[in-house]
Parts: C-alpha cells; sequence; structure tokens
C-alpha cells in the first residue's frame, strides 16, 4: 500500500508494550513493508511497565516451553540482537511445588530437558547451599533453572521500539485505536483519536484493550481482567544478595531479587470483580502486604525484619486455561497476540518472531502457536497438559 499522506500502512500494530513492539521489531527485521504502531499513552504504560519480568522455561506445555527457550537465547544476546545493553539478570530460577506434585514437577523438567532447557530436580540440601536464607525443611526437592532469571518490561519494550524505528517503523504514541474498520471480510484500516490510518493487515498486542476493539465486530474474546499487587522490600542486613527468582506453590507466591539489596514478592491469585482496567488502586493495600510478607516469611524468614519500600500493581489479561491468544482473528488480516495472564514478557521475543512469520509466511515457523488459537475454547479444546500444577 504506498504512503502518501502518512495515513497508510502495510502494517498496524495496536499495542506498544513488549509484545507489540517486539511484533514490530520482528517485522522490522523482515523487511515486512511499512509498520506502524500505535499506543494510547507511551511505551510499556500499560502491564509491560508493571511487569515482575521473570525470566523462566518451567512450563507443562511444550509450545510454551520452546516459546520461553527461543525467548531466553534473545535475552542472552540482546545487545547483538537488538543492539541495546537490555537488562536481564542471570540469578537462576526456581520451582517448588507440594510433595503430592513432585511426579508431575520431574514429569515436567523431562519434558522441558528435551526442548533444550537447562533445568535438573534438585533436593533441597542442594537448594539450601545456593539459598541459605530460604526455609526448606519440608520440600523434598525443586526444579532448578540456572540460566534464567528476570529483566525488566519498560526497559525491553524501549529497546525493542528504539531499534524497531531505527529500522524504519513509525511510532505514534497517544493515538488509541478506537475502531477496526473492515470491508467484504477483510480488514481495510483502523480509526484512531488522530484520523483514519489505511492497512491490509493489523495486529491486535493492547491487552486488555483487546476485548472492545474486537467486541465492535460482533464476538466476544475469552479475556477478562484480574487485578495484582506486588511488594518490594529492602532486605534486612546479612540476607545474602541477588537470590534465585522462584515460583513457590506452597506457600502461593512468586518472588525475586530486585537489584542486590530488594526483594519482590507476588502472589498467585488476583481479584477479579469490579475490576476497571482505566481506574484501579495505583498501590497494593494494607492487607495484602500484611498477608503475603507473613507468607513471604515462611519460605524466607529474614523477611520478617524487611523494610517495605513500594508497591506496584497492575491487571492481568487473563483467559480461561491461563494461556495467551495467538493467531488469525475471523477476518482476512487481522491477528492477535493478547490474553498472556501475567506471563507474556518471559516469551515476548518469541511470540514477535513467530507472529512476524505468520505475517510474512503465511504460519509461524519457529514454534507451532496453532494450538493458542483464539477459537479453542468453543471447540471445547482449551490447552490441558499431562503434568498441569493445581496451582500454576
Amino acid at each position: 500500500m504506498p504512503n502518501t499522506n502518512g495515513n497508510t500502512a502495510d502494517i498496524v500494530v495496536v499495542g506498544a508494550g513488549v509484545i507489540g513492539t517486539s511484533i514490530a521489531f520482528h517485522l522490522a527485521k523482515r523487511r515486512a513493508g511499512r509498520v506502524l504502531v500505535l499506543e494510547k499513552k507511551h511505551v510499556a504504560s500499560g502491564g509491560t511497565g508493571r511487569s515482575s519480568a521473570l525470566i523462566r522455561m518451567h512450563y507443562s506445555f511444550p509450545p510454551e516451553v520452546q516459546l520461553a527457550v527461543k525467548s531466553l537465547e534473545m535475552f542472552e544476546h540482546w545487545r547483538e540482537i537488538v543492539g541495546e545493553p537490555g537488562e536481564f539478570r542471570k540469578v537462576g530460577f526456581v520451582r517448588i511445588v507440594p510433595g503430592n506434585e513432585l511426579d508431575k514437577l520431574k514429569g515436567n523438567v523431562a519434558m522441558q530437558k528435551r526442548y533444550g532447557v537447562k533445568a535438573d530436580v534438585i533436593d533441597c540440601h542442594e537448594l539450601k547451599k545456593l539459598e541459605p536464607d530460604w526455609n526448606l525443611d519440608d520440600e523434598p526437592a525443586a526444579a532448578y533453572e540456572p540460566e534464567s532469571g528476570y529483566g525488566d518490561g519498560a526497559i525491553a519494550a524501549q529497546d525493542l521500539i528504539t531499534a524497531a524505528r531505527a529500522m524504519g517503523v513509525e511510532y505514534r504514541p497517544r493515538t488509541e485505536a478506537i475502531k477496526i474498520v473492515t470491508e467484504s471480510g477483510r480488514v481495510r484500516g483502523v480509526i484512531t483519536t488522530e484520523g483514519e490510518i489505511l492497512a491490509a493487515q493489523i495486529v491486535l498486542a493492547a491487552g486488555l484493550s483487546t476485548v472492545q476493539l474486537v467486541q465492535q465486530l460482533g464476538f466476544d474474546l475469552p479475556i477478562s481482567p484480574e487485578f495484582h499487587q506486588v511488594a518490594i522490600l529492602r532486605n534486612p542486613p546479612g540476607m545474602k544478595p541477588a537470590g534465585c527468582a522462584c515460583i513457590d506453590s506452597v506457600n502461593t507466591l512468586y518472588f525475586r531479587s530486585d537489584s542486590n539489596d530488594k526483594t519482590l514478592i507476588g502472589d498467585f491469585y488476583g481479584n477479579r470483580t469490579g475490576i476497571d482496567i482505566e481506574n484501579f488502586p495505583q498501590r497494593p493495600s494494607d492487607d495484602w502486604v500484611e498477608e503475603t510478607l507473613e507468607n513471604a516469611c515462611n519460605r524466607i524468614p529474614k523477611l520478617q525484619n524487611a523494610e517495605v519500600m513500594k508497591g506496584v500493581t497492575g491487571v492481568y489479561d487473563m483467559t480461561p486455561d491461563a494461556r495467551p491468544l495467538l493467531g488469525t482473528l475471523p477476518y482476512t488480516g487481522l491477528y492477535i497476540a493478547a490474553g498472556f495472564s501475567g506471563t507474556g514478557f518471559k516469551i515476548a521475543p518469541a511470540i514477535g518472531l513467530t507472529i512476524s512469520e505468520l505475517l510474512v509466511d503465511g504460519a509461524a515457523k519457529t514454534v507451532d502457536i496453532s494450538a493458542f488459537r483464539h477459537s479453542r475454547f468453543q471447540e471445547g479444546k482449551p490447552i490441558k497438559t499431562e503434568f498441569d500444577y493445581q496451582n500454576d
């Protein structure tokens, strides 16, 4: 489509979080034509900027493992691939499950290793050597990934859009997509707060805002908001710096270091009732902090003396099986990458790659993403695995 007045593009990407910017980056690398990224606020202003940004390979579904492995490769070589220093702290990752799920843990690690993950099930005597501050008295074993850790969602998204723009992508902040325009079953363009943009292909990567855009086309997406809270603590004197990231099903929480002298903690479950995605509490409640800190102290007793520095809140875009919606929508030229259910950051580099393959080549080649199709729930085929955990 020729660019005559700035209001045409070959591909429009809606959303400048880490998913949208990754898609734009990979499209630019593929020289997919004129790519335009729309964002109603600014880069990483949604869930990306509030992400706890764990980087781990521990999934129970093979395509998710493959996406995570490919993404880790990119995180590890960020400067060479993206051209920016990035922010990846390789502190290691641990997965702890209740004793009655230990066989599932072992099954998942065995599967992950088949896809190239460097992971092992280690007994907690070994884990205690790595993390002397953790209380592991009642735990027989855990999964350990030495190559994993955490990053920074806002930095990653900013790096990706910077690199994409250097390759010719146009980025328009403060430009909200308000309606997808179709004609005879095909995408024709998008109406924004700054006018209409004509485009033959549109990728919706705007998290929860994607739902309203699709509703206007006459069908509903199975995505709902879930409010989550995170606390950042200053470590007390004598606590080991830069500990492993961890998902702990026993205490239904996750935690990771935040630089060398702080710890970030969050829990598994959020509120789904009465959530206003544009106007939610900007700090965790005192009751939540007290309860979550108590749970965290079950695992890391020294946190009893930690100072609560600040809190972060955000809203997940949840699907019924807590896996994303990826692929085509029922209009030619319309694609979706949303519904990440709190796990988008760690697979974002590979999501950008596979969605770019879908647009340019007609199918994702690096990883088969067909299981993530939006229609799987209508088909009665939500994603389930042999070794799903009760709390995941």
